[in-house]
């Protein structure tokens, strides 16, 4: 009889990049650096990296990255909204052209592809909404061009849907690793008294661990003989929220 094969497996792996039509989604990607008196602005590629960085310290039971990732899922909710509601007055807009006449899906003859590192599933949501609004801009740009909607109208709905991405990116720019998991709550040490200090009080759900986000990942307690199987993701920013462009850079094309 033969023997089972027990060669080890390695680890899965896919190549995923994102495709972008336009330079108002390109933008948002990349973001800003700071430069002089101008202030940084923090892309999707550094969302992403601050977005692993708070999932790999909510898996090491970090009560803190526990309550950034609820802000993190309520932000990309509410962006999530703004979004669709965009995309359905466009919808309407785009109607009013005759049925005789197919505007066809206003694709860019030299896209950009980009390729995309996501560790966490707030991540990819991110990534998500950057799509949508590429398609949305695309979409909009075509309807001012067929004089469905005038040039003051396509600036405010591709403004609008640009501040609520950046808004949503600039959300996890000031977070820092607190260095606590709940062990150290329950035994009312001195680097909880620290965290309490540096970040403030928790709600007791959060810290009790009863309340956590949907896509909150398994808490992996040291000891518990559990490998995270991950690295640390350093920040892309300094403690003064201060971008640091060469590891953004990691993250770009």
């Amino acid at each position: 009889m033969a023997q089972p094969n027990h060669t080890p497996l390695g680890t899965l792996r896919s190549q995923i990049q994102l495709t972008l039509h336009t330079h108002h989604a390109i933008r948002l990607w990349h973001g800003r650096p700071q430069a002089g008196d101008l202030h940084g602005i923090l892309g999707l590629s550094g969302f992403v990296a601050q977005a692993n960085r708070i999932h790999r310290d909510a898996a090491a039971d970090d009560p803190y990255a526990d309550a950034w990732l609820l802000r993190i899922e309520a932000k990309l909710d509410a962006t999530r909204t703004v979004l669709l509601t965009l995309r359905e007055e466009l919808r309407d807009a785009l109607t009013q052209a005759p049925s005789a006449l197919d505007l066809g899906d206003n694709l860019n003859t030299a896209p950009v592809r980009l390729p995309v590192t996501v560790n966490a599933p707030l991540g990819f949501l991110a990534l998500y909404l950057l799509a949508d609004y590429d398609e949305l801009a695309r979409l909009a740009i075509l309807a001012q061009h067929t004089a469905l909607i005038d040039g003051l109208t396509l600036d405010l709905w591709l403004e609008e849907g640009a501040h609520q991405l950046r808004s949503l990116f600039s959300l996890v720019q000031p977070y820092r690793s607190s260095g606590v998991c709940r062990n150290d709550f329950a035994a009312g040490n001195a680097k909880a008294s620290h965290a309490r200090e540096q970040f403030g009080e928790l709600p007791q759900s959060v810290l009790d661990g009863s309340q956590r986000a949907r896509h909150a990942p398994a808490i992996r307690r040291s000891g518990s003989g559990k490998n995270t199987g991950a690295a640390p993701v350093p920040s892309v920013v300094d403690d003064n929220g201060v971008l640091d462009q060469s590891l953004i850079e990691e993250h770009r094309p």
